[in-house]
């Protein structure tokens, strides 16, 4: 039998993220490669008490199906939180619970796009987003990171060039996936303005702003939307448990009415029992205490990897959060091999040409994550690490 594929799903690639984590899997490989929460940082009893509690007092409800826009409480706890936390959202805007942040950036590029139209991003950017909109038929246009966002001359020249093509402009402006740069204040502002002038929307997504290590929180683009362009997507993944798939939409209601008819073609609703989970647990424990925590344990673990590849010939700069490291090789180092070789030495790490927007671009570097390590792989992963970069000098 011969098996014929989809145009838009026959040349999609496997997520080299993906199949090197197959290689992190494997007895005794530290998992450099990785970009998990910490499995210490899940409250495990918390979960454990609610889901109790839930399948004894409310089983039909955590069982049954449920409405696509989502669980009406924890909707409006989500947005409320937007509100007074982020100062985002307003009554143009609606909100649903999706399946993860992951759906919202597949629901935005299933309602907004046609083949061929063109989405705008970061250059490197998180390569589960760039393998959702290559699957829709999108044409991708990178725009180089510099050390404070994305570079404007180039993110205008290509809104001039392509002009009404342009179907939405994608965003990680807080530790972005894979550089770990947030974009300044100032790149904000103006990365809205640029879209409010050549017409197009913006797509933020936000997985890791809760995850501040240091320095003071930066305003969300949507917060500075007062012409419903922007959609913010968030999650619980990074501050929960990203096994739970719950995540967020907010955004204008024409769109997220779209998104919703969307959904309902994918899954129907999001799991209702993760749902009303999450929404108990927002509503009876300390979830502030929680990202207090969670920041403590993920700063010095940010530190123990930084500290320990400080003598080595990588460079990178220590990031304000997040969960990754991105390290630019010496010139006399491949990026690959130099891949190939730490994995041989049961360390796995992801080369950057993984999180690349166009063909023809090129990237000597590798992407780390430091939260899933234990602190003691952390340890021994830099060693290995350094005592490899060496042996290339020798």
């Amino acid at each position: 039998m011969t098996y014929t594929f989809s145009n838009r799903i026959a040349n999609l690639a496997p997520s080299a993220i993906r199949e090197i984590l197959k290689a992190s899997s494997q007895p005794g490989v530290i998992p450099f490669a990785a970009g998990n929460p910490a499995p210490e940082a899940f409250p495990v009893e918390a979960i454990r008490e609610i889901s109790a509690r839930l399948l004894a007092e409310r089983p039909i409800d955590c069982l049954q199906y449920s409405v696509t826009e989502g669980y009406g409480p924890l909707r409006e706890r989500v947005k409320a939180d937007l509100s007074t936390r982020l100062n985002c959202g307003t009554d143009a805007d609606s909100l649903i619970i999706t399946s993860g942040a992951q759906q919202v950036i597949d629901l935005a590029a299933k309602v907004l796009c046609n083949e061929g139209d063109v989405v705008i991003s970061e250059s490197p950017s998180f390569i589960g987003s760039l393998n959702t909109f290559r699957s829709y038929g999108l044409r991708l246009r990178g725009v180089p990171m510099r050390d404070d966002g994305m570079d404007l001359d180039a993110l205008e020249s290509i809104l001039k060039t392509e002009k009404q093509k342009v179907r939405f402009i994608y965003t990680i402006p807080q530790y972005q996936n894979p550089s770990g740069i947030s974009t300044s204040l100032e790149k904000r502002r103006r990365v809205y303005e640029l879209a409010l002038r050549y017409g197009t929307l913006i797509l933020e997504d936000n997985p890791y702003g809760e995850l501040r290590y240091e320095g003071e929180d930066v305003p969300a683009i949507k917060s500075m939307d007062t012409e419903n362009i922007v959609i913010y997507a968030g999650s619980f993944s990074k501050i929960l448990s990203p096994g739970l798939r719950v995540g967020y939409a907010l955004g204008p209601a024409p769109v997220l009415a779209k998104m919703t008819v969307g959904k309902q073609a994918s899954d129907v609703h999001t799991t209702i029992f993760a749902q009303l989970l999450v929404e108990e647990w927002l509503r009876r424990y300390d979830v502030a205490a929680h990202i207090a925590a969670l920041r403590v344990m993920y700063r010095a673990k940010r530190d123990l990897m930084c500290d320990g590849l400080a003598g080595t010939p990588l460079r990178f700069a220590r990031p304000g959060g997040g969960l990754f490291l991105w390290c630019a090789l010496p010139e006399h180092i491949g990026m690959l091999d130099f891949a190939r070789r730490a994995v041989g030495r049961k360390v796995a790490v992801v080369p950057g040409s993984a999180f690349l927007v166009e063909e023809g671009e090129s990237v000597n570097a590798v992407r780390m994550n430091f939260t899933t390590p234990t602190d003691e792989q952390l340890a021994r992963g830099v060693e290995i690490l350094a005592e490899l970069l060496a042996e290339y000098s020798a």
